[in-house]
């Protein structure tokens, strides 16, 4: 059914009223499809051949791409959608033409479903959406979510980006997420129960860290409850957990908890792709872009605030003035390092301004690249690195030496994920990290740095080839924001990497949160920096009365 067609349109108008009378007892309609796949390709075999969870090729129809003629102007082609054989994946710098279709749509999907949405009103029932499937053109955090007129949002937890992507979603009254593991004959088979807990468990620690900074209002599992009754120790550790969600809950009262300072990721999307970034089929692993999702997952639990922002928002608006930190993460030409628009003399000036005048800036991957303006990093003078390509091997390298530094203090061993090759330190950098090759050695031209930072005016910046999610590796990014922001480190702050701290203003509780099954010792410190040791058991949580700051 396509309701870009006048007659498909009205049926479903009709036949949603007609289930509302036919069913006077729900109260709840859960939407599970709405009007469009996302981009969902199979081969001759039946198998999976292309998706793409952002994708609006299956938008195509002729009665879309009139209507968008006579808006615009703009005429669409097969190649508008198979764009080289790419469908405009997330992945891909937007064209202008494309990113106008994109608007187009949804501006009219969120008017159908917001009258479909409107029919569940009028007969009573609240109108939940669920984040998957069917949901193209319904961006949650784009322009016109708001004139679906849901209530209610839900989706599937698959760790904290999840968690995050669905507990900041604008415009509803609540957030509910369908925690792993389904209840499914593939995991409740007998003689499976232990394995079960210990799925629990591993989703319930990666969505906790999350919680404790934008909790969502309810928890919930899917799948058939005749199954997991059949396991009691799963059934008790629900509960337990249920209990831990509750005080959770109560204690942040949807409240802002205590932030050391602000960050904002810069890519091609901004805010409607938010806690979206490089992922390809919602938050699954793919070996290309794990380097970079494990940014958004240490995000997610750091006492941090997060924004998104776009090149289109740098150009007219320039960077907020609350913001600290820019995060600019990815591999060369794609939509979240940036590609072409490196090229823009506007952004490029407002970003160094930015970080000449004291603000932040952390690269990761092949930040800033692009050719035609001498270095590959169009910022390589902030990052204090640049990555040969083969046309600056003529320039001698000599900062090939590692030096000490209190981001890496106490870390013996790094994981950079895909890692990146042929990074070379600027004169003046720092290297924190570098490889080098046992075929040759001399005291220039040789090593690949692998993490560095770099002064520029009166700011500072930090650069890593990649950062898997890790206890450490989120420790080295919230290490690394505190520096380049200038802030203090050993504030609301607990020393053990498996270990981290919240504080929560308006009901004046610290949380401790031990992220580990195993008993932990840790260093705490308050708001003020005033010290305690704390012993925790394994996936504690140890609440600490520090008083009311509102």
């Amino acid at each position: 059914y396509d309701p870009a067609f006048p007659h498909t349109r009205e049926y479903i108008k009709e036949h949603m009223q007609k289930w509302c009378e036919e069913n006077p007892d729900t109260d709840v309609v859960r939407f599970t499809t709405f009007l469009y796949q996302f981009s969902l390709i199979f081969n001759e075999s039946g198998k999976e051949k292309f998706v793409e969870w952002f994708g609006y090729a299956q938008t195509a129809n002729p009665v879309l791409i009139d209507e968008f003629e006579k808006e615009t102007g703009i005429r669409l082609r097969a190649e508008d959608f198979v764009d080289g054989g790419c469908y405009n994946n997330a992945f891909r710098c937007p064209s202008e033409r494309f990113q106008k279709y994109r608007d187009f749509v949804q501006r009219f999907v969120s008017r159908t479903i917001g009258e479909l949405v409107d029919i569940c009103h009028k007969n009573g029932k609240e109108a939940m959406m669920f984040l998957g499937d069917d949901w193209i053109g319904s961006e949650p955090y784009g322009k016109y979510f708001k004139d679906m007129h849901l209530d209610a949002v839900v989706g599937s937890v698959g760790g904290g980006v999840t968690v995050r992507m669905l507990s900041e979603i604008p415009h509803v009254g609540y957030h509910e997420g369908r925690f792993l593991p389904y209840f499914f004959p593939d995991t409740f088979f007998e003689g499976n129960e232990d394995n079960a807990v210990a799925e629990l468990n591993r989703n319930w620690l990666t969505a906790r860290r999350a919680m404790m900074r934008k909790s969502l209002d309810r928890m919930g599992f899917g799948g058939y409850l005749s199954l997991a009754a059949k396991f009691p120790k799963f059934v008790s550790r629900v509960a337990e957990i249920a209990d831990e969600f509750r005080t959770i809950y109560d204690a942040i009262d949807n409240r802002k908890p205590y932030c050391t300072l602000k960050v904002a990721l810069l890519n091609c999307w901004g805010k409607m792709r938010s806690w979206m970034s490089h992922m390809v089929a919602h938050e699954l692993w793919y070996q290309s872009v794990y380097s970079y999702q494990g940014i958004l997952e240490a995000l997610s639990g750091l006492p941090v605030e997060v924004e998104f922002l776009s090149f289109d928002d740098v150009r007219t608006s320039g960077i907020p003035a609350d913001v600290d930190v820019i995060i600019n993460a990815g591999d060369a030409y794609t939509a979240f390092s940036g590609g072409e628009n490196w090229l823009d003399e506007k952004v490029v000036t407002r970003v160094r301004e930015f970080v000449r005048n004291g603000g932040g800036f952390i690269g990761v991957g092949e930040p800033t690249a692009v050719r035609g303006s001498g270095r590959y990093f169009r910022l390589a003078d902030v990052l204090g690195v640049d990555e040969e390509i083969g046309f600056t091997l003529s320039e001698d390298k000599y900062n090939i030496r590692k030096t000490s530094h209190g981001l890496t203090e106490g870390m013996t061993a790094f994981d950079y994920g895909e890692d990146k090759k042929n990074i070379y330190a600027l004169p003046g950098a720092k290297v924190l990290d570098i490889a080098f090759s046992d075929r040759f050695r001399r005291d220039v031209n040789v090593g690949e740095v692998k993490m560095a930072v770099n002064e520029y005016g009166k700011g500072r910046s930090f650069y890593i080839t990649g950062i898997p999610y890790s206890s450490e590796n989120a420790r080295l990014l919230y290490k690394a924001l505190c520096w380049t922001a200038g802030k203090t480190l050993e504030k609301v702050y607990s020393s053990n990497v498996n270990t981290e701290c919240h504080y929560y203003p308006s009901s004046g509780k610290y949380a401790v949160v031990n992220n580990s099954n195993a008993p932990q010792t840790t260093e705490f410190y308050d708001l003020d920096g005033k010290k305690a040791e704390l012993a925790l058991q394994g996936m504690e949580i140890r609440w600490i009365d520090g008083g009311k700051r509102e």
